[in-house]
């Protein structure tokens, strides 16, 4: 009776401890993967100035005994920051903008580095700026007649498919990067005008385990 109360009571004890292991887990690695990343960015971002003075002017910054480049922590990402900043703000003017216009043309027709040069414009510009692809989130039915999965509208209109009444609808996977791309009729899609794109996002993206419905409207919520 005593090995089995003993056996019991152990049980009970690795539960418990396997359960706070759970739940520091639920805690650290969220907040330890977000240190990470933008520890990881910023490191990437402020070495891009040094690295790129030092291959032009070697002699303008020097190296370490360990042969790593000297350098002031923080001074090459504020640099690119301002850099970039200032180079958005210029962009509208007439001269650069026609630079820009000269360049990208330029880009778009080079063999090879178009394809390159494209696609990473296109993606950028589908989260940003005034041609912003993934802001309507939208419930399609691709797979069977009641089960719906959340996507975005990237296309209104599939008529360069030759296909009538569909349209262009890009629907993420869970826990990637990546997604697919459907080319969906129209009355198989249910706008969702109750959620924003971020948190569809973030909801498809997680699986499911994001709670979106704090941040529904209060009128959506009462009724």
């Amino acid at each position: 009776m005593n090995e089995a109360k003993n056996d019991s009571d152990g049980s009970v004890t690795w539960k418990k401890i396997f359960y706070y292991f759970l739940q520091g887990l639920i805690i650290i690695a969220p907040v330890g993967i977000t240190l990470y990343i933008v520890l990881w960015l910023f490191n990437t971002v402020d070495n891009i100035l040094p690295n790129i003075i030092h291959t032009f002017f070697p002699r303008v910054i020097g190296v370490d005994a360990d042969g790593n480049l000297k350098k002031i922590p923080g001074l090459g990402f504020i640099v690119v920051l301002l850099l970039v900043l200032i180079i958005g703000r210029i962009s509208s003017s007439f001269l650069v903008s026609r630079m820009v216009d000269v360049l990208d043309t330029l880009l778009e027709r080079t063999p090879g580095i178009k394809f390159i040069y494209t696609s990473i414009k296109d993606f950028l510009e589908a989260f940003t700026g005034n041609k912003k692809k993934f802001d309507k989130p939208v419930l399609v039915s691709v797979d069977a007649p009641g089960i719906w999965r959340i996507g975005f509208i990237t296309q209104e209109d599939a008529a360069v498919f030759e296909l009538v009444d569909y349209t262009v609808v890009y629907i993420p996977l869970s826990y990637a990067l990546t997604g697919i791309t459907y080319i969906i009729p129209r009355d198989k899609i249910k706008p969702l005008s109750n959620i924003s794109s971020a948190n569809a996002m973030k909801f498809a993206v997680s699986g499911g385990v994001a709670d979106i419905s704090e941040h529904l409207p209060e009128s959506n919520e009462s009724s």
